[in-house]
């Protein structure tokens, strides 16, 4: 098993010097000599490789050492000629040439060895003594240059330093060993080749840096290489506890390895299959080993393109839930809007309203909720506080509450991620500020709205009271016309005509004047039972000219309501109706008797409208699908209905034609308002 882990680590080790080699000799940077850098590796590399091929102590392999550590000592004579050095001493040279001197003693040693093994044991002992000497000399030399690094280059220089350093650490504590145990230490030898493995992948940390920036490297990659070290380090134990058990175990030594293995094996998974350990672990690599679990500047980068991007269909609060779901990989969520006391189902990402329990989240009360506390439902903090009807959908899983100058903008609910995680400290950070940037969007949104709102109602008042300036000029000409023609006309029939006629015109007009007065001041008649066919048969006849409309009851419902807020709100809906229908298709008023209630149904069997229309447009005021339609007719109708303490619903299929219910009250069912009426 050690000859494997000696083959395959060096191996490893060897394969990585050669490629960061060849990356040195192709690279532009001036950080660091290129060329003495890139046959420092290269020899690296080739020592590796007679290890893995050949042994250590084989002849080729101490001479490549001896290259090796040759080559670096190079490259740092000319990283101190190269100006990455502040005030390098003016002996350095010959310092570094002394340490030269012993390396090739050692080796020269290490030759005569190889050539006659009648040597006596001292020879033996020199060379390792030299060898140990040129070591320690290189830790130091390694120390005092680290020391001078200067810090415009610092970022880039200091992990190829530092891995120098733990190169030849690990080069004493190897020939130590070897030293009071007068034999090559296997086990310390396969340890080696992962450990230089190691410091293979920190060089080609600092060669990937450009100028002061700190070194950044994947965390994948760091993951990745923490767990083979983890491996590493416990098969190398394994390895040296097993040879130690074989030593001092006698006919036993078996019994006991296989004992030791089996146990420490069911120990290391028994660990590894700790999800709190494995948390615990993950969150001390990310605060140790990353300033920030997160890429910071990618996800918000994405975070914002996602808010700001208006191509496709999605609308602003889909885009919300998105860009939200996208932080912590999950595939869906639910915006939740306040309305009243509580809440109201809004926009959905990657869930159908179908898949959705009916009236979700409407039961949770507005006061319930912490605005500035992300709640993970299955174990989090404040979970107690989120309402049943939050968790009937079975894939919710963060509830993330969206606070704005204080108050609530909303609520997300997430669905679970496809790979089950607790969230940590720094995942309910970046929900908490993600929370509060989504929020100053929907509440900048609903200002523009209202705004723009306001600005069209503010022309669409101007534009009435020229219009009713205009209508009351025309009913005063036409009132003179009628005066002067009763007061000069000749001919009897001729002037009986015209004054029908021109009373008639000014009595309409005036009727419309009232009726376009009255939407603009306050009306303080309360409801009065009123019969309602009669009233509907009115509507019918005055639309008989132009287009044929039915009424269909059985009885004479009585209802409170206001005569004149009713006829103008059923105007409205006849008048769509008939823009809605072909030309020769009736229109249905229907009266629906509901026990306590009255509805009064407008029926067609139009073109119709989707139910997105329906959510997000229809009661909207000046969204019309009419060419120069103004998109006040269902807007005013809801309106007058809830005055009248009614309710008005809308039943419609693409194709197939629109139900508009206004549902009253009825007469019977109130006494105190027949009274009042009576």
């Amino acid at each position: 098993m050690l000859a494997t882990l000696i083959l395959w680590g060096h191996a490893l080790a060897a394969l990585l010097f050669g490629a960061i080699g060849l990356w040195a000799l192709r690279s532009d940077e001036a950080t660091m000599p290129r060329i003495p850098l890139a046959a420092a590796l290269a020899i690296t590399a080739l020592w590796a490789l007679a290890v893995a091929g050949i042994g250590e102590s084989d002849l080729v392999t101490q001479i490549a050492a001896a290259a090796r550590n040759l080559a670096w000592f190079g490259f740092m004579v000319a990283l101190y000629r190269s100006g990455g050095i502040e005030r390098p001493p003016a002996a350095i040279s010959t310092v570094f040439g002394v340490v030269a001197v012993v390396i090739v003693m050692a080796a020269t040693l290490d030759v005569l060895t190889s050539a006659t093994s009648e040597l006596p044991r001292p020879v033996l002992d020199a060379a390792l003594l030299l060898k140990m000497l040129a070591t320690v000399a290189a830790l130091l030399l390694v120390q005092g240059q680290h020391s001078a690094l200067a810090p415009r280059q610092s970022h880039a220089v200091r992990p190829v330093i530092l891995a120098l350093g733990a190169m030849w650490l690990v080069d004493i504590n190897l020939l130590a060993v070897a030293w009071l145990v007068e034999s090559w230490p296997v086990q310390l030898i396969a340890v080696r080749g992962f450990a230089m493995a190691l410091i293979a992948m920190a060089i080609a940390a600092g060669l990937q840096q450009r100028g002061d920036r700190p070194v950044q490297m994947s965390r994948t990659v760091i993951y990745q290489a923490l767990s083979l070290v983890a491996i590493g380090v416990y098969v190398a134990l394994l390895a040296a506890a097993t040879s130690a058990l074989a030593a001092i175990g006698g006919p036993n030594a078996r019994l006991l390895q296989t004992a030791f293995v089996f146990g420490s094996t069911a120990a290391i998974l028994t660990l590894i299959s700790s999800s709190w350990l494995r948390a615990w672990i993950k969150v001390k690599l990310a605060k140790h080993f990353f300033r920030h679990r997160y890429d910071y500047r990618a996800e918000w980068m994405r975070f914002t393109e996602t808010l700001g991007d208006p191509d496709g269909a999605a609308t602003l609060d889909e885009r919300i839930v998105k860009a939200l779901a996208d932080l912590t990989d999950s595939p869906a969520g639910v915006l939740l809007l306040p309305q009243g006391n509580g809440f109201i189902m809004g926009a959905g990402w990657n869930v159908a309203r179908a898949e959705l329990p009916t009236a979700y989240g409407e039961s949770w009360q507005r006061e319930r909720v912490d605005p500035a506390l992300v709640v993970e439902l299955d174990t989090g903090v404040g979970a107690d506080a989120v309402p049943p009807s939050i968790r009937a959908w079975d894939q919710a899983w963060v509830v993330v509450p969206l606070p704005h100058q204080r108050k609530l903008a909303g609520v997300i609910v997430l669905a679970r991620p496809p790979v089950p995680r607790a969230l940590d400290w720094e995942d309910f950070d970046l929900l908490k500020a993600a929370g509060r940037q989504v929020a100053s969007h929907i509440a900048e949104e609903r200002a523009q709205e209202a705004l723009a709102e306001a600005e069209r109602f503010d022309e669409f008042n101007r534009r009435f009271a020229f219009i009713m300036h205009d209508i009351k000029n025309l009913v005063s000409q036409l009132t003179l016309v009628a005066r002067n023609a009763e007061r000069h006309a000749e001919n009897p029939a001729f002037r009986a005509d015209m004054v029908a006629t021109l009373q008639d015109s000014a009595g309409r007009m005036n009727d419309l004047l009232a009726r376009l007065s009255q939407h603009h001041r306050a009306r303080n008649e309360p409801p009065v039972a009123m019969p309602l066919a009669p009233l509907l048969r009115r509507i019918a006849r005055s639309r008989e000219a132009t287009h044929p409309v039915e009424v269909v009851s059985k009885g004479d419902p009585i209802a409170i309501a206001d005569p004149a807020r009713l006829e103008t709100l059923l105007g409205h809906l006849v008048q769509n109706a008939i823009d809605a229908s072909a030309p020769n298709a009736r229109v249905t008023l229907a009266i629906v008797e509901l026990g306590d209630a009255v509805a009064i149904d407008v029926i067609d069997c139009g073109c119709g409208m989707s139910p997105a229309f329906i959510r997000e447009k229809l009661f909207r005021p000046f969204v019309s699908s009419k060419p120069g339609g103004f998109g006040i007719g269902a807007f005013e109708a809801r309106k007058l209905t809830e005055e009248m303490g009614g309710r008005l619903d809308v039943s419609s299929a693409e194709g197939r034609g629109s139900r508009f219910r206004v549902t009253l009250r009825a007469a019977r069912a109130d006494t105190n308002a027949l009274g009042n009426a009576a």
